[in-house]
């Protein structure tokens, strides 16, 4: 499967249903031990980047994960640009390896693979902490 994510994408219709599952999913987590920072690749709703080696991801709608590049990504901060993931496995991400075929495009068919090396689900405190111009919700 191919996923186009424009940056900034608000969550689809069926946002509501997938928030209750996933509450209750990571409710039901919280009282095994320790959480798996997982989400579904239809949770991602939008994106941005403050740095060529750093990508902010929304989920569902107040949740952020820090997606780490191992080496810089020209063409983040281009005008009308998108991230293309495919997965052709299990559609949940846990890990960087699970968007280790990730790009940033243009609509002009300029295409540059990332080198995702690090995802971390990021607390309140360290979403509130970023730059309002940098929260992809």
């Amino acid at each position: 499967m191919v996923r186009h994510i424009k940056a900034g994408r608000l969550a689809g219709v069926g946002a509501g249903l997938i928030l209750a599952l996933c509450a209750t999913a990571t409710q039901a987590a919280s009282d095994k031990g320790p959480r798996t920072p997982c989400f579904f690749i239809n949770q991602w709703n939008g994106w941005k980047s403050p740095s060529p080696r750093v990508i902010y991801l929304g989920v569902n709608i107040h949740e952020v994960y820090r997606l780490d590049l191992a080496v810089d990504a020209t063409q983040l901060d281009w005008p009308d640009v998108h991230l293309v993931s495919v997965t052709n496995g299990p559609d949940t991400v846990c890990s960087a390896l699970d968007l280790s075929q990730l790009s940033v495009s243009d609509n002009h068919g300029f295409k540059e693979p990332l080198f995702p090396s690090k995802l971390t689900k990021l607390t309140p405190e360290e979403i509130a902490a970023i730059p309002k111009k940098y929260r992809p919700n």
